[in-house]
């Protein structure tokens, strides 16, 4: 049984800032099950963009692990916008989470390589 959407998010959060991070949940989405991306923003201002993993990343001895690809990084601000309004519009019940962290979210996030 895979953990909601709602307590993995909290539990990020927490887990950021426990590590002298900053998290803020930008949008809520669905309790349950809702598709999460999250922002990374470096100390230098640049993003980081990940997105949910495609099903083909899972791997059959964890397939009830969360994964994430990395979209996309140093890119301009309008782009994530754009791109989560096109993914709201696609479902309405995602959620973003953005967080500024000195390291890199491997620790925190299962990255799945392409």
């Amino acid at each position: 049984m895979r953990v909601t959407s709602e307590l993995w998010v909290s539990a990020l959060v927490r887990r950021v800032f426990a590590d002298g991070g900053f998290a803020a949940v930008r949008r809520k989405g669905a309790r349950e099950a809702g598709a999460i991306f999250i922002i990374r923003r470096t100390r230098l201002g640049e993003l980081e963009f990940y997105a949910p993993a495609p099903q083909t990343s899972y791997d059959e001895a964890r397939p009830s692990e969360r994964q994430f690809v990395r979209v996309t990084a140093a890119i301009e601000e309008d782009a994530v916008e754009k791109r989560l309004e096109r993914e709201m519009r696609f479902d309405p019940d995602v959620w973003v989470v953005e967080v500024e962290t000195a390291d890199e979210l491997d620790g925190y996030l299962a990255v799945a390589t392409e």
